[in-house]
């Protein structure tokens, strides 16, 4: 084949390495927009894996690689006057100048033409050419020419950095954290030869702005870092490369994801590869990495389906639909990394600990988790568990600490075990709202199972607040005793708590149980609905009534009767529903909420008749019992509340007395579209226990103890509630205990006979596994 390569970066090199390997008869060309051995830029990391991977598809390369680049095992952070190292991490830095030389002359010498000081403007170019590889970088033209077939989407990002170079040298991974009048900032080191060293520093913009940095040119801005920097910097100058970038040379970072990966021009095949077709932000240093697994796998499927010009269609295909899922994981990997480090001055910098701040930088992309980290240096996690116990009061000696999850966790005078509960969960089988056996044996089960807390499902304050015909109420005297039942069996047989959750329905009520059609409209037995607007939740629901004052009024009443309901019956925590589209969510969603009176409008006026609610229930709930608040955090629908809305919602009822959010997401609006995927709503209980200082309960694709273990050490939730794993486990605490090899969990007595035989089990599997 005729194989051209526009750019000479590490994905167009490497790749015409590979496949001149593959088959020295192609006719490869790799053309370069610089001279010769010229390159900007100062170092570049990748992970010991990658390295691997290399030293597999080219072990010359590999070698001269590792003869030149650094390596290190160590991350280090100097926070707040300390100073704490964890290792194990596995990292190589090289020089880009370096690896570029290496990858140049290793494609010399296997015969590959290098053009230097070429601009190519099109891949028409190249009219020979079998394949073009556009690996021409972020601002790729073969990328922008065919924009309306790669479909790219192109995301600025805004947080301010500039990449410099020191020659004092740090042997780890570093980061720095400073603050100054105006907000902070960061810096991200790493040695990548025997005398430089990179160092980019980032700030938001609004600090960059504050400090006048753009309008300062590149001399004005490196003098600032040096003077922000000079005790980490021993003396040492900050140094710049980039002198032919105009201004002050701080960027903006720039996600870019295509659609499409490959196009025909008519004459050639056209393939991207490389920062033109995807980048990672520097959080993670990931984008070489990209780049040359790129070229590997390219390579792979050439070598496997076969390496002529009737193979390239079939083989480009299989390329894309390859490497999208890696990539698209790895992306996804550095977007949490890099938000992390935009947000870190507002939410984690002034409210985190140096020891819970290391955590959560370590944990940013979500990879790592709290069992990962162990893998990699068990020494320090096992000291970061031990501080994290010591602060929710538990006494331990060296090597004795609980995992996060079994910490105990204190709102006002209510104490939990440990920190996974049991979700509310609609359940559908109460008798005009009382419980029943069903659910003694229901929330029995999952306190003997050894969750810290259960929540009821939503019980409807009134008939007319139902969900559907069998939803649970607090409405009738003899849902009193039926539901103290339920809570004196839990308080007596297990050490877990019971709350309550109180709710209305609202637009969402009167339909079918949940088996019978869910949301489907009830054919008979219906009754009247109220909500915010007069919107349907269905475009074939019952139309509710907007309410009234008379409405407002009574409604509130039902709550505030019901709260003393709930106290009588000794519930330990109760907590108000005000998410997923019931009635008090239908007045906080500029969705729902069309009124114009001072229930409407503003969020502050949305959250009018949530918050009245909400005070006149915690002025009759007990003082020395918490409260908690559900919300939707995200409608995932055009127009409606989004994390911005949540965090102003959540301050209101913090305000109010409120002592732990519940932060859910979604089921507003029908149509609404949530991102899904492991975790995915605890970015809201993050920002919200952070920026908005109140405790959060995170839940939502949660279901293993390494996920639970992970949320609670980077302090990005207080609690943790699991809701399907539970359904299908009721004993899901101490399964997940037993798995994670943790002993000090009390089994019920009357269960402990199972307990040896069910860890030896486990025991089997995970040596069975190693075979």
């Amino acid at each position: 084949m005729r194989i051209v390569c526009i750019g000479g970066g590490p994905a167009g090199l490497y790749f015409a390495i590979l496949m001149k390997k593959l088959n020295p008869a192609h006719e490869i060309s790799v053309i370069e927009r610089n001279r010769p051995y010229d390159t900007f830029g100062w170092g570049v990391v990748f992970s010991d894996a990658t390295m691997d991977n290399m030293r597999e598809w080219d072990p010359e390369t590999a070698d001269a690689v590792q003869v030149a680049f650094n390596h290190w095992d160590d991350i280090e952070l100097h926070f707040k006057g300390r100073t704490i190292r964890s290792g194990g991490h596995g990292f190589v830095g090289i020089g880009r100048k370096k690896m570029l030389n290496i990858l140049q002359e290793r494609a010399e010498a296997l015969g590959v033409e290098l053009v230097f000081d070429r601009e190519v403007d099109s891949d028409t170019e190249f009219p020979d050419a079998d394949l073009v590889i556009a690996s021409d970088g972020i601002n790729s033209r073969i990328r922008n020419k065919y924009a309306e077939v790669f479909r790219p989407d192109i995301v600025t990002r805004p947080n301010r950095f500039i990449w410099l170079g020191t020659t004092k040298l740090f042997d780890a991974f570093t980061f720095f954290f400073e603050k100054t009048e105006h907000g902070w900032f960061q810096a991200h080191i790493y040695k990548f030869d025997d005398t430089t060293t990179t160092f980019i520093v980032e700030c938001p913009e609004h600090v960059w702005k504050a400090h006048g940095l753009d309008a300062a040119d590149q001399e004005q801005s490196i003098a600032f870092c040096e003077q922000l920097f000079a005790k980490h910097l021993d003396g040492h100058r900050l140094m710049t490369n980039s002198r032919h970038l105009r201004g002050s040379a701080w960027l903006n970072f720039q996600r870019v994801k295509c659609e499409q990966w490959h196009h025909y021009n008519g004459r050639s095949h056209v393939v991207l590869m490389g920062d033109a077709v995807h980048t990672a932000h520097f959080a993670i240093g990931s984008g070489t990495k990209l780049a040359l697994e790129d070229a590997i796998e390219l390579t792979r499927l050439f070598r496997d389906e076969g390496d002529t010009r009737e193979h390239i269609p079939a083989v480009l295909e299989r390329y894309q639909a390859a490497r999208n899922i890696d990539v698209l994981r790895l992306q996804n990997a550095a977007w949490n990394a890099m938000e992390w480090f935009e947000v870190c001055g507002a939410r984690y910098c002034d409210t985190l600990e140096p020891e819970q701040f290391m955590y959560s930088m370590l944990t940013r992309s979500q990879r790592i988790s709290h069992e990962n980290l162990r893998l990699r240096d068990a020494g320090w996690l096992e000291g970061y568990e031990r501080w994290l116990a010591r602060k929710a009061g538990v006494a331990v000696q060296d090597g004795d600490a609980p995992p996060p999850m079994f910490t105990p966790f204190r709102l006002r005078g209510l104490t939990l075990a440990n920190r996974i509960v049991v979700s509310p969960m609609a359940m559908y089988s109460a008798e005009d709202g009382a419980p029943t056996d069903f659910h003694l044996v229901h929330f029995g089960a999952r306190a003997l199972g050894g969750a810290g807390l259960l929540y009821t499902e939503m019980s409807c304050v009134s008939p007319d607040a139902r969900i559907t015909p069998g939803c649970a109420g607090m409405y009738k005297p003899e849902h009193v005793n039926a539901w103290k039942r339920i809570v004196d069996f839990v308080h007596d047989n297990s050490d877990a708590k019971i709350g309550m959750q109180l709710g209305h329905a609202g637009r969402k009520g009167a339909t079918r149980l949940a088996w019978e059609g869910m949301d489907e409209p009830l054919e008979t037995g219906a009754w009247e609905l109220i909500s915010a607007s007069a919107l349907p939740y269905l475009p074939h629901s019952q139309v509710p009534r907007a309410m009234t004052r008379d409405d407002l009024e009574r409604v509130r009443n039902d709550f505030v009767r019901a709260t003393r309901m709930a106290a009588e019956a000794g519930f330990d925590i109760l907590e108000l529903h005000c998410a997923h589209g019931y009635l008090l969510s239908s007045f906080l969603s500029p969705l729902t909420n069309r009124r114009t009176d001072e229930f409407g409008g503003e969020v502050e006026n949305r959250a009018r008749f949530p918050l009245e609610v909400f005070k006149a229930m915690r002025a009759m709930w007990p003082t020395d019992r918490p409260m908690s608040v559900r919300l939707s955090c995200h409608d995932w629908f055009p127009g409606g509340n989004t994390a911005d809305d949540a965090v102003a919602i959540a301050r209101l009822f913090k305000e109010a007395g409120a002592d732990i959010i519940d932060c859910s997401s979604g089921q507003v609006w029908k149509g609404d579209a949530p991102v899904y995927g492991r975790m995915y709503q605890t970015p809201f209980a993050d920002r919200i226990r952070n920026e908005v200082g109140i405790a959060t309960l995170a839940v939502g694709a949660i279901s293993e103890a390494d996920h639970a273990n992970s949320i609670i050490a980077a302090g990005r939730a207080d609690l943790c509630a699991i809701a399907r794993p539970h359904l299908a486990d009721p004993a899901w605490t101490l399964h997940e205990a037993a798995k994670i090899g943790f002993g000090r969990v009390a089994w019920p007595k009357q269960y402990r006979s199972a307990r040896g035989q069910y860890e030896t089990n486990l025991q089997r599997a995970a040596a069975a596994a190693t075979k």
